[in-house]
């Protein structure tokens, strides 16, 4: 019987693609027909050497202009609107933010990603920036995936208008990517990429296979065996 998503939890399924290389995952869904899923390249992790994996949910902010003496009291408002959606949350999940197109503002920071990572979140992908780079690289299992910080505060200037709907990041092949709640986030320094949900089971499947030839390959080069053997026994290049 094929594997489903449904015989696993979803920590189990995180845990499984946790091991994915964003470079063999592209290689899985290439030949798929799903080459357009790698999120806009300027996209990735702040920090070197981290991967991330999870089951997506989705925020959509947008411009949210004010005057100057209303951004101090929208400042609780809107750090209320980052934690509210507490039931959105669940462990093994990642948060994907669409911006709406501001871009200089420093969306979410460490303490707001500190309520992440507790309700269970291995991460967050924004297109756009965040703020707290210090204090963002030192909280355990926790991954962030922007364009880069900004020390800007965003209340006043941004919030957060929808959730968990289905919304469309910039692509690096393709204009557009299609994100929506239940797809996975696979990342690394190579890249962001998606995987729509009805595909995701078969895709682990055969990217767990990809890796597992891959690392049939590097133990034989480790005793010596030459590229071309190793090659026509693993069939990687």
């Amino acid at each position: 019987m094929a594997e489903s998503e449904k015989d696993y939890s979803v920590l189990e399924l995180q845990a499984r693609w946790d091991k994915i290389r964003v470079a063999n995952l592209y290689d899985t869904l290439d030949p798929m027909g799903y080459p357009n899923q790698c999120l806009d390249l300027g996209i990735r992790p702040l920090f070197p050497h981290t991967h991330l994996a999870g089951k997506v949910v989705t925020l959509r902010g947008g411009r949210d202009p004010r005057t100057r003496e209303e951004i101090e009291a929208a400042k609780n408002e809107a750090t209320n609107a980052m934690v509210r959606p507490r039931d959105l949350y669940y462990p093994g999940c990642v948060v994907v933010v669409d911006s709406g197109g501001e871009r200089w503002t420093g969306k979410f920071g460490e303490m707001t990603s500190w309520h992440l990572m507790q309700s269970g979140a291995k991460g967050i992908v924004l297109d756009g920036f965040i703020r707290d780079s210090w204090g963002l690289e030192v909280i355990p299992g926790y991954t962030v995936c922007a364009r880069g910080t900004s020390p800007i505060e965003s209340a006043g200037r941004w919030s957060i208008q929808a959730a968990n709907v289905p919304i469309a990041m910039p692509g690096t092949l393709t204009s557009q990517v299609r994100v929506a709640p239940g797809d996975w986030i696979i990342a690394e320094q190579d890249g962001v990429i998606v995987v729509p949900q009805e595909i995701a089971m078969e895709a682990l499947i055969k990217a767990e296979e990809i890796e597992r030839r891959e690392q049939g390959m590097r133990e034989d080069f480790a005793k010596g065996m030459s590229f071309k053997d190793a090659y026509e026994k693993w069939g990687r290049a």
